[in-house]
């Protein structure tokens, strides 16, 4: 018994050497003076401030910020109001769209990038066909008037394929909290005089908070970390901080890159502390109130 806890621990380490080791190269090479990432040439921030005066890293985090920020608001309301009306469906109905959400979570993110950009290409198409129509009509141009549809790869598309991808994770995280919430609450604030919109926001969605906010860290982490849906519904014209690391990587693996992988592995890394510390809390919360409700 003692050889195999000797063994399994040493398998242990290992495997955290395996998943961290990379990690905690790339950060300490960020610091390297030199421009070797196999020669330690003294300590530097010389790399993250060369991040701050280059224009093409900082358009790429504005990028990456503002669509993840718009995908998890947007994704946020969307998957919160699909959690609460899968609650409602009948138990074959809602496991069948349980089932379609899942979906994209199990998908590889190849074949959705590309799914979605296949789409939105057939979309554009569709569009400028339309406007070529119209245009040919002759009451169109007898008012002098010209039609110019367009849909093209870029932010739009972007945006839409990161809401896409982020519900599925936000409707996850709420519905167990409709299943805890109980019915006769809402009941007895709409028996009290007060109307369902009222009963809602000052009854249900408190109970649903911790679930909403839990959902929209996850879906943010998600966003601002994805490479692959975003290479293929972006264009040529946008460009996500994931991105530009790619291309900087393919001509040259430079301690700047190393700068801005640790930047980014920091920032998803506190997300998902911040998750997982609201996510003890609520058990800690929800071990006491088990506690006194025994007692009681």
């Amino acid at each position: 018994m003692k050889k195999n806890g000797i063994l399994s621990r040493f398998f242990l380490v290992l495997m955290f050497l395996f998943l961290y080791a990379p990690i905690f190269v790339l950060i300490v090479f960020s610091f390297n003076d030199s421009k070797s990432n196999a020669v330690w040439g003294g300590f530097t921030l010389d790399w993250y401030a060369q991040l701050l005066e280059n224009r093409t890293v900082l358009d790429a985090l504005q990028t990456t910020l503002l669509v993840s920020i718009l995908a998890t608001l947007i994704a946020t309301v969307a998957g919160t109001a699909a959690a609460i009306g899968f609650s409602s469906m009948r138990r074959r109905a809602r496991t069948a769209c349980l089932t379609v959400n899942n979906i994209p979570l199990t998908n590889a993110d190849i074949i959705t990038g590309v799914s979605m950009m296949l789409l939105f290409v057939f979309a554009g198409q569709v569009l400028a066909d339309l406007s070529s129509w119209l245009n040919g009509l002759q009451w169109v141009e007898d008012a002098n008037l010209w039609f110019d549809f367009e849909f093209n790869l870029g932010f739009v598309t972007l945006l839409i394929a990161h809401i896409t991808f982020d519900i599925p994770y936000v409707i996850l995280s709420v519905l167990p909290k409709i299943r805890q919430l109980d019915p006769n609450l809402a009941e007895a604030a709409l028996d009290l005089g007060a109307t369902p919109m009222t009963a809602f926001r000052k009854v249900v969605l408190p109970e649903l908070m911790p679930g909403i906010i839990n959902g929209a860290l996850i879906a943010f982490t998600m966003s601002i970390d994805d490479f692959v849906i975003s290479y293929f519904t972006a264009g040529s014209q946008v460009s996500t901080l994931s991105m530009v690391v790619y291309s900087m990587v393919r001509r040259r693996v430079s301690p700047e890159i190393n700068a801005l992988s640790t930047l980014m592995f920091v920032a998803v890394l506190a997300l998902l502390i911040i998750i997982n510390l609201r996510q003890a809390r609520q058990e800690a919360a929800r071990a006491r109130d088990r506690r006194t409700a025994g007692r009681s």
